[in-house]
Order: structure tokens, then sequence, then C-alpha cells
């Protein structure tokens, strides 16, 4: 499979920050202003996903879009990969509180891998050999294998104590940091927004007990009375 680890938080209008492939698809359906953006509108938009996760070239997303796009398969498979994310998301969203994946999840996952399997092959670095996954996209359908595989492996091999959302947003990540104390999907997006909004909330406090220490200070003694004769 080739990397889908990307160092910036946005591709061709995409968020990779997940740090893992099911992550990133979550996350294609952002929270702006208060409203669901839906990135994967059309095939023309999962096509381009694709391609910006590193999981197509563009020479595989030419040919596919020329002989599928407006298709009725196409339309299919679009609506059917928006399915299969809101059945992760909430899965995912279980999982990451404690949940177990449910049997029919994994019966699902189970059935996309089995008919849309990722393959292995050899691969020559130097003088060394290594393995990689790899799927061959002809068919729309033939989508489904990265983000199936992916998701299983999600489940299977990650520490789900490192999986989360954002504290401040919808989005999904994997804490890969030493720490393991991540809270933001990123400090572009939302961590110097909280950071600032705290900074803000300080400053305010601190200028209304300033102001309230010199309304004290300013306010006349009162006069003591003068005992009775």
């Amino acid at each position: 499979m080739r990397n889908t680890e990307h160092k910036s938080n946005r591709r061709n209008g995409f968020f990779f920050l997940g740090n893992q492939l099911a992550l990133d698809f979550l996350n294609t359906l952002p929270v702006q202003d208060g409203r669901q953006l839906e990135l994967l509108p059309d095939f023309g938009a999962l096509l381009g996903w694709f391609e910006a996760a590193g999981l197509l070239q563009s020479r595989e997303v030419a040919a596919l879009r020329q002989k599928w796009d407006g298709s009725k398969r196409a339309q299919q498979t679009t609506a059917a990969m928006r399915q299969l994310r809101e059945k992760l998301r909430e899965r995912v969203v279980a999982w990451e509180n404690g949940g177990s994946v449910r049997r029919s999840t994994l019966r699902e996952l189970n059935r996309v891998m089995a008919a849309h399997p990722m393959r292995t092959r050899l691969k020559a670095e130097g003088k060394s050999l290594s393995t990689e996954l790899w799927f061959e996209a002809r068919e729309p359908e033939d989508l489904f294998a990265p983000l199936a595989h992916s998701a299983a492996a999600l489940f299977a091999a990650t520490d789900r104590n490192c999986v989360r959302k954002c504290a401040q947003c919808v989005l999904h990540f994997q804490d890969t940091s030493k720490k393991g104390t991540r809270r933001w999907c990123s400090m572009r997006l939302c961590g110097n927004q909280l950071k600032v909004a705290a900074y803000a909330a300080r400053r305010r406090q601190e200028r209304a007990a300033s102001q309230s220490y010199l309304i004290t200070k300013k306010s006349p003694m009162p006069s003591a009375s003068m005992p009775a004769q």
C-alpha cells in the first residue's frame, strides 16, 4: 500500500491528520460553521481523495474517471462508501470509549475484504527486498480494498487508548506522539484556536481584576463618626 501519512494537515482540500487511513476516511465529513461538510459528494471527489491519500496515481484516476464517472455503478459505489464511513464512525466512537467491536462489524469487514482483497508483492530497495500491499483499481468497487483492510488493521493492531476525537472538533486521529497527550486534530486547525481563546479569556480576567482593584483603590474611605458629646 502506498504511503498515506502526510506531514501537512490538508491536501487537495482533504484532511490527512489521522495517522491512519481509516481515520482519514472518517474525516471526510467535517463540520464547518456548525454544519456538516460532505467532502465525498460524487465519484470524482472520491477519486480525488484516493489520489490525495496516495492510494492512486493520477493516471489511474484519469482512467477510472474516463471509464466510470457518471455511471450508475460509480454513483452506487460512492453512496456505499459514505454508508461504510458512517458505520465505521459509529463503531470507532464506541471502540474509542471502551466498547468491543460487534460481530456484525467483523462479518461486514471480512465480507468486503474477501470480495476486494489487498495483494502482496515484492519490492526491491537497493540490494534488499521488502513486501508491500497493493490493489488494482479497475472498477469502482475495487476502491473498497484499502479502506476495509485499514479498518481491520485499526481494530486489530492499534491501541484504542491512542485513538480519539479532537477535543475541539469532530475529526479523529491516532496519537503517535511520544507523550501520548495529543488533544487536537492539529495545532494549526484547533490547538491554536483553543490557545488563543484561553489567552483571551485570561486577559479578560486580568483586565477585570485590574479594573476592580482601581475602582476599590479610588473609592473614598467612609468617614469615622464623631463620638456623641
